[in-house]
């Protein structure tokens, strides 16, 4: 027998296991560690791979030029990621509008710093192209999370 869950049951599932996750983090990391931030960890994770998986399809497989890759890339994840985080992490019933704006303003930030110049440079200077969106994406993650935080989904 199947046992369906209603969205609002795994968005409470997710926060959950989030909680229960960081309540067992050793050496008093729980006391620093927002269950919010393991969330936004592994959605953006997970986001991070399709943004991947996109670069790789279309630089590796089909020789789209990397600003354009990495835009395409970035995109398709950062749009899932709003959603995802807004519905499962922050568990926000705001008005979508307004926090849709302030959103494409903290993209538009992190698109210009993290997504074409960082990588596009690093890439340019010999690092190779997965690394280069890999370190550049250690950085993005910080910035999105903190703006996320404290601008987009503020309480």
């Amino acid at each position: 027998m199947t046992v369906r869950t209603t969205p609002s049951g795994r968005v409470e599932r997710f926060h959950l296991f989030c909680e229960r996750v960081v309540a067992r983090l050793p050496f008093g990391l729980k006391s620093i560690v927002a269950p919010t931030f393991l969330g936004f960890v592994l959605i953006n994770s997970f986001t991070f791979g399709l943004d991947m998986a996109l670069l790789t399809m279309l630089h590796g497989g089909f020789a789209v030029p990397l600003p354009i890759a990495f835009t395409a890339g970035y995109v398709c994840a950062f749009t899932l990621a709003f959603f995802l985080n807004r519905t499962l992490n922050f568990r926000s019933h705001a008005t979508v509008g307004p926090q849709l704006v302030t959103y494409v303003a903290v993209v538009a930030v992190n698109y210009a710093a993290f997504i074409v110049v960082l990588p596009t440079f690093l890439a340019a200077t010999g690092l190779q192209y997965h690394l280069a969106r890999l370190v550049a994406g250690g950085c993005e993650a910080v910035y999105m999370y903190t703006a996320m935080r404290l601008v987009v989904f503020r309480r």
